[in-house]
């Protein structure tokens, strides 16, 4: 589905949908003359899909960058990242925050006005049953995943499941996480009823949501909520759905259509995307008018190294370091470090000595017209993390597997990644975690896997006090596990928020 991003409607929807929470969403006159043909649905359900675009840089922004993987404090000036990665209280108007809350209700505003729409013309327009089922799936799945999105970043949120007016808006105040789920639970059940599996789908289509995609975040959104409260009335709650997880990810396997590469680097080759390891990505198409090309492979790369190739500075500003402990973590046979990681270079006759995480750059692809146009996806799902989730919920408790098939997936990972030595045997949730480490560097799943785990706080606090050698980085407290609602909403609803506890 490479034309995704080719938006008729986009001048329409970015004009009148909502940005936040002070502003009129998609307005009933442009809904009322655009949802008129097969083809006004199809782009209206593209403009939903438009609002991921944003979601692997906000990962490496507010999941990678603030995770133990990076000791991204600044060596140039001030940047977005740094209060993000030194755990700032003051940052409730930074540039990430902000976007990661507008985004996302951008994209639920719009599934929102989208689902009315084909809940009251589809059946006249939409003439084939099954497409209106398969595009009430896609929109519920897209609205779930904006919605799951927001709550592991900021806990608690205004519930919103339908078109409202901007002076409505204003009175919807933030219900209770355990509310968010339910709703995210009702939409995704839907949407697996809903949608097809991911071979039914031709080529163009195949990053469009599917059955295997929502039952790999139904699954996702069970053990987030079996993690611990922490006290913060953020995304855990302590449910023990292990068990649930694990039935979702066993239909995922049932279904026989993924499986690992044998070949790391193959996964994220610009040649070989929708290959098997892919339940569910981003997509992306360079060379489009507007530009609608990727830019996460930059984020975390400092512009010297691109000097370094003759390339003009591509966003990436200066290095976000990997940390010493992750490269510590990683042995000299691993093939993941190599692909993933950058170990110095020279630019100008500078010397830099640091690395950072590259994972996602191919360097005869560097755009030549404009920086924001890789010719790459993003993969949100992939079947190897889903082994390994699926190991995770086995060592919680959870029936349907065993330790010792535990371990096989474990060590087929180490064996894919160079690992030839002695297999490992009794693997246990804190080796399974440092594995998931060194597999998804740079993936954006390490903070989240911190929280889920329950030992965000003692990692963060050793981690600091071993990797902080500047000392920039603020003490770590629990309450950091959530970002602060966006200082800008409080300024548009004063009194309806209470802001999170930390900040």
């Amino acid at each position: 589905m490479k034309k995704i991003l080719y938006l008729a409607l986009s001048v329409m929807l970015l004009n009148s949908c909502d940005m936040d929470l002070d502003q009129q969403p998609i307005s009933n006159a442009s809904s009322e003359t655009y949802f008129q043909t097969v083809n006004d649905f199809t782009q209206g359900l593209n403009a939903v899909y438009s609002a991921t675009r944003g979601y692997p840089d906000r990962l490496l922004n507010l999941s990678e960058t603030r995770s133990d993987n990076l000791y991204a404090v600044s060596d140039g000036g001030v940047r977005d990242w740094e209060g993000i990665n030194s755990f700032h209280k003051t940052i409730d108007a930074n540039t990430y925050v902000v976007e990661a809350w507008q985004s996302n209700f951008t994209g639920i505003f719009r599934a929102n006005n989208f689902l009315e729409q084909l809940a009251t013309k589809g059946e006249t327009v939409i003439i084939d049953a099954d497409v209106r089922q398969r595009m009430e799936g896609e929109a519920r799945f897209l609205r779930a995943f904006f919605y799951f999105d927001l709550v592991r970043y900021f806990g608690k949120l205004p519930l919103i499941d339908r078109p409202v007016t901007a002076a409505e808006a204003k009175t919807i105040p933030r219900s209770a996480v355990a509310d968010i789920y339910n709703f995210i639970e009702e939409d995704l059940t839907t949407a697996i009823n809903y949608l097809p599996v991911l071979s039914s789908y031709a080529t163009a289509d195949k990053g469009r949501a599917n059955k295997y995609a929502a039952k790999m975040l139904l699954g996702l959104v069970y053990m987030t909520k079996s993690g611990p409260d922490l006290d913060v009335e953020g995304s855990g709650l302590n449910s023990n759905e292990w068990g649930k997880a694990i039935e979702q990810f066993n239909d995922i396997i049932a279904g026989n259509e993924f499986s690992m590469l044998s070949s790391y680097d193959a996964i994220f080759n610009y040649s070989n995307e929708h290959n098997a390891e892919v339940i569910f990505n981003i997509e992306y198409s360079s060379g489009a008018n507007p530009v609608v090309g990727a830019t996460f492979p930059w984020v975390l790369v400092p512009d010297t190294w691109f000097q370094s190739y003759g390339y003009g500075a591509q966003g990436g500003l200066t290095i976000r370091p990997v940390a010493e402990d992750l490269l510590d973590k990683y042995t000299s046979e691993d093939v993941r470090k190599t692909f993933s990681i950058q170990s110095g270079y020279t630019n100008a006759n500078v010397v830099e000595t640091r690395s950072f995480i590259k994972k996602f750059v191919d360097i005869t692809k560097v755009p030549t017209s404009s920086r924001l146009d890789w010719p790459i996806n993003f993969i949100v799902f992939r079947y190897t993390d889903l082994l390994l989730l699926k190991a995770e919920c086995v060592l919680n408790g959870a029936s349907g597997s065993t330790t010792t098939d535990v371990d096989a997936v474990v060590n087929a990972v180490r064996t894919r990644a160079g690992l030839t030595g002695t297999a490992l045997v009794g693997v246990t949730k804190a080796q399974l975690l440092e594995e998931r480490r060194r597999e998804l560097i740079g993936e954006g799943t390490r903070w989240f896997d911190l929280i889920r785990s329950g030992t965000v706080e003692a990692t963060m606090k050793s981690w600091i006090a071993a990797e902080d050698v500047g000392g920039q980085m603020e003490d770590f407290i629990v309450d950091y596990v959530l970002y602060p609602v966006p200082q800008s909403e409080f300024n548009t609803t004063p009194g309806l928020y209470e802001q999170n506890k930390g900040y």
